[in-house]
């Protein structure tokens, strides 16, 4: 078993090469995403095993998406094959300024089928962690009960869990159904990551230090409050304090940051930096990724990793 677990929903994805509505622009660059592919692609480029649990329609897409996963060197021996249900896609459009406009393709995809069952045949004896994404329970009444088993099995199995609340208010039926879901996942996460903004509606609290503190009061062992371009500021049970991003002169896309940062400070956990370090390695991931249109094409590995936070400090 892989000392990583994930689930969530990959996703095919056509990029606008020009900014405008979809009338007026002819030329898109398909790729792949999701949250917690993102994630897998970006811990795997650093030296890590992870084991993606999903479910692919049998198309086009689903094979294209498995050939991806077993070219990176993803273990995908948690992969259903679904032959009911279709694999989701989205439309990213170019924004001149800010996040880009998305249209989702995705309702009643093969991932959003996910259920407790499934996870229930996944061995967590021989896991070190469980990253769960709050996308992945919001796409589904189904794939939120297998989000919930799957950090009751981690619990259980003494699997570290950390959760990437990853706001997507198009998931949800009401703001208070999404933040009573995504609080209730984060008290059985041993760590957090909201940004900032996501801090504020989740908590009501505007500080990192309060948003925190909330967490923290839920039975949270660690939260990191992302701040965009700022950095990032951290608490643990010993020590917080603020990590400074890095310098970007040109954003391209800022969709996958947040994913990359995950990647960052899981990986850099498991291989035993201090959170302040391992927070440093995740601004630098995120900074990385903001430079390119695609959400995980520039992914670094580890070497390239280290020559970019050398020569940018």
């Amino acid at each position: 078993m892989s000392e990583i677990i994930t689930l969530g929903e990959p996703l095919i994805v056509y990029v606008a090469e020009a900014p405008g509505t979809f009338s007026e622009v002819e030329t898109y660059t398909r790729g792949l995403a999701g949250a917690e592919l993102n994630f897998s692609i970006g811990v795997t480029r650093l030296g890590h095993q992870i084991s993606y649990m999903t479910r692919l329609g049998k198309d086009v897409y689903g094979k294209y998406i498995m050939d991806f996963v077993l070219r990176e060197g993803i273990d995908p021996a948690q992969i259903i094959w679904d032959e009911e249900h279709v694999t989701g896609s989205y439309l990213k459009f170019k924004a001149l300024k800010g996040d880009p406009e998305i249209a989702y393709f995705r309702k009643g995809s093969a991932a959003s089928h996910i259920c407790p069952e499934d996870v229930e045949k996944i061995d967590f004896s021989n896991t070190k962690w469980l990253h769960i994404t709050g996308i992945s329970a919001g796409i589904s009444e189904s794939c939120q009960k297998a989000c919930e088993k799957a950090m009751e099995k981690a619990r259980a199995n003494g699997v570290y869990i950390s959760f990437d609340t990853n706001i997507r208010k198009a998931l949800w039926k009401s703001e208070e159904q999404m933040r009573n879901v995504l609080n209730s996942l984060a008290e059985k996460c041993d760590l957090i990551l909201p940004g900032i903004e996501e801090g504020k509606i989740l908590t009501g609290y505007d500080e990192p230090e309060h948003i925190a503190e909330f967490y923290f009061n839920k039975g949270v062992k660690a939260a990191v409050i992302k701040l965009g371009a700022r950095g990032a500021w951290y608490k643990t049970k010993n020590d917080q304090g603020f990590v400074e991003g890095f310098p970007v002169e040109h954003v391209v896309d800022t969709v996958g940051a947040g994913d990359a940062f995950a990647a960052g400070v899981v990986s850099g956990l498991l291989e035993g930096l201090t959170m302040e370090k391992a927070v440093l390695r995740g601004n630098a991931m995120g900074a990385i990724i903001i430079t390119s249109k695609g959400d995980n094409d520039i992914l670094p590995v580890k070497g390239e990793l280290e020559r970019f936070m050398k020569d940018a400090r």
